[in-house]
């Protein structure tokens, strides 16, 4: 097999002993401190498109989530049908949205970043929130690509958008049988969904390069086995623990922008502005000509929005 591209020249290579996990991140640029975090099913690849420009303003911290890409998890190998492996808790906690805000709150300590900005997309964006809800004396602003919050988005669910999110409900299912079921043909299963959240419904959004690091990650299985651990800490832990925080009044303080793809179909967000101000009053956002993958889709109207928000400086 052929040596996969790199599409971060220039950036270094860290890796981080978190609690229960190490981390893998790409770290280059400079200025203030600024975090990216990726969403499901991809890697920290899928900034590639828009780090540079990012780079030239913001010291960019770059991470694979727990359990994706080149970063591990608490898990001790795959879970597969006949082979029960799993050091993961009963409650999926190990992969909440709790515990990997809890591992970028460590990396950008660790890298001397006291207060930084966030800009998370997908999952990650998930984990961008929990990072904003649990650690806001260090969240500088954040930004979310194509979400509304876990909770809300299952009480959104409706028979025109569950099509979109069948994963949600499948991946969430006990272990092992989203595993053994995508493990029968993961590239397969990973090209189906990158090409059906796409506007064009296929796979020309993507750099050849980028989709090779998708394809070599997620045909792992342990890999496999952690995304459906995240979804199903998504699908117990995570809307419980929004739940809580919303009755007890518990909001986003920093200034937030929220993104959405304009393009997307089923599985589309519902009201995301509307939804977000429940949660920040002050949040502002807008759509972008885009599917779910806005810094691939559509980078230069991405970076158009993202910029003016990240370089209005502290409150």
């Amino acid at each position: 097999m052929s040596p996969l591209p790199d599409l971060f020249p220039g950036f270094a290579e860290r890796r981080f002993t978190v609690d229960g996990a190490e981390i893998y991140a790409r770290i280059g640029g400079s200025g203030p401190p600024l975090l990216l975090l990726h969403g499901y099913p991809q890697t920290h690849v899928c900034w590639h498109r828009i780090a540079p420009e990012l780079a030239r303003h913001f010291s960019l911290v770059i991470p694979d989530l727990r359990g994706y890409g080149a970063s591990s998890g608490p898990q001790t190998g795959p879970q597969t049908a006949g082979q029960t492996t799993d050091a993961t808790d009963a409650g999926h906690k190990a992969y909440s949205k709790r515990a990997m805000a809890q591992d970028f709150a460590s990396v950008m300590e660790a890298l001397g970043h006291g207060r930084f900005a966030v800009v998370s997309h997908d999952r990650g964006a998930r984990a961008g929130y929990r990072l904003a809800l649990d650690h806001a004396a260090r969240v500088e602003r954040l930004a979310t690509l194509d979400i509304v919050t876990t909770h809300d988005a299952w009480s959104d669910m409706t028979k025109e958008n569950a099509i979109g999110r069948f994963h949600w409900a499948f991946l969430a299912r006990p272990a092992p049988f989203p595993e053994t079921m995508i493990g029968v043909n993961p590239v397969y299963f990973l090209d189906y969904l990158l090409a059906q959240w796409t506007a064009a419904k296929d796979l020309s959004a993507f750099d050849p390069g980028a989709l090779a690091h998708y394809r070599e990650a997620f045909s792992r299985p342990e890999v496999i086995h952690a995304s459906c651990e995240d979804y199903r800490a998504g699908a117990s832990f995570d809307p419980e623990l929004d739940a809580r925080d919303k009755a007890a009044g518990k909001r986003i303080s920093m200034p937030m922008l929220a993104l959405w793809g304009a393009q997307r179909k089923n599985g589309f967000v519902n009201k995301p502005l509307e939804t977000w101000r429940s949660w920040c009053p002050h949040v502002r956002g807008e759509p972008i000509e885009s599917g779910h993958f806005l810094a691939e889709e559509a980078p230069a109207a991405t970076l158009a929005a993202l910029l003016p928000f990240l370089l209005e400086g502290p409150r």
